[in-house]
């Protein structure tokens, strides 16, 4: 199974990717705007770099719960100075964490390769466009409703079987847009429109969405939802996403989304190295 973006490709099976996160907002939920300054988001990009990241997701409007969507304008002003810095200073993927086609186009013509589209249930097929324009990857992300709806009430019949549902779907009007399977990888969404045991169920299902034969990425890292079940602040939910992260190595996930990338690139080897050794 190969995954494509403009000059990069990953061919599984091999070791997990990790993807680093580099908010440039000022209200992200962990980082809570200290690589806003585009200089500082450019050292925090290349800390995790030494640390082991594959890729780089940069975001320049909060997805968190109740967040309401930066300005056009203001999402570029913050993403495009930092993807080329970035780009003239590191020769690893680069991702832009956006739902709006004119900032994936800025962001893939200033050095991106990857889109990711946490909005991927969209109506209409022009962010699609945009990345099938430009050869890049794409990250078909599994949400219900916005960020500032989506915690409301969300409700499933059986969310493992509806977010594969979802992907079936996308994939074929994905494709259908021009952009080729090859270039896909689908995330369900941990935490976007779903409740603590939505989250558990996708968590115990992941390798449910091996059937779809695309690669999967998954993003728990620090996430509310581990505070719901654990009662930790911020700041001490590691441990419980290393864990999660462990699991998704052993369900067969590729891509691992994180803050912490040298503990997560820690974590994801030790597994795999378990794993390989199994009878």
């Amino acid at each position: 199974m190969i995954f494509r973006a403009r000059q990069f490709e990953w061919s599984f099976p091999r070791g997990a990717v990790v993807m680093g996160i580099v908010n440039v907002t000022p209200d992200s939920f962990y980082d809570g705007g200290r690589f806003l300054d585009p200089a500082a988001a450019v050292a925090h990009g290349l800390e995790l770099v030494a640390e082991g990241a594959e890729i780089l997701d940069i975001g320049g409007d909060s997805s968190r719960p109740g967040a309401a969507p930066a300005k056009e304008g203001e999402e570029l002003a913050r993403v495009i100075p930092v993807i080329a810095a970035l780009a003239a200073q590191t020769s690893v993927a680069l991702s832009i964490d956006t739902t709006k086609p004119a900032v994936a186009r800025a962001a893939l013509a200033a050095g991106a390769c990857i889109v990711n589209d946490v909005a991927a249930h969209r109506g209409d097929d022009n962010l699609w466009k945009v990345v099938a324009e430009a050869g890049a990857g794409y990250i078909c992300m599994h949400a219900q409703g916005s960020p500032a709806t989506m915690q409301s009430a969300p409700a499933y019949q059986d969310v493992v079987r509806e977010v594969a549902a979802f992907f079936v779907d996308r994939l074929d009007q994905i494709v259908r847009a021009g952009v080729p399977a090859e270039q896909i990888v689908l995330d369900v969404g941990i935490g976007f429109g779903k409740t603590l045991e939505h989250n558990l169920q996708l968590l115990a299902g992941l390798g449910e969405f091996a059937r779809l034969e695309r690669p999967c990425l998954l993003g728990v890292s620090r996430k509310s939802f581990i505070n719901k079940l654990l009662n930790t602040p911020i700041n001490e939910r590691l441990p419980a996403s290393l864990a999660c992260a462990s699991m998704a190595i052993e369900a067969g996930v590729q891509f691992i989304r994180t803050h912490d990338v040298a503990a997560t690139v820690q974590a994801v080897r030790m597994t795999e190295a378990i794993l390989a050794h199994r009878t």
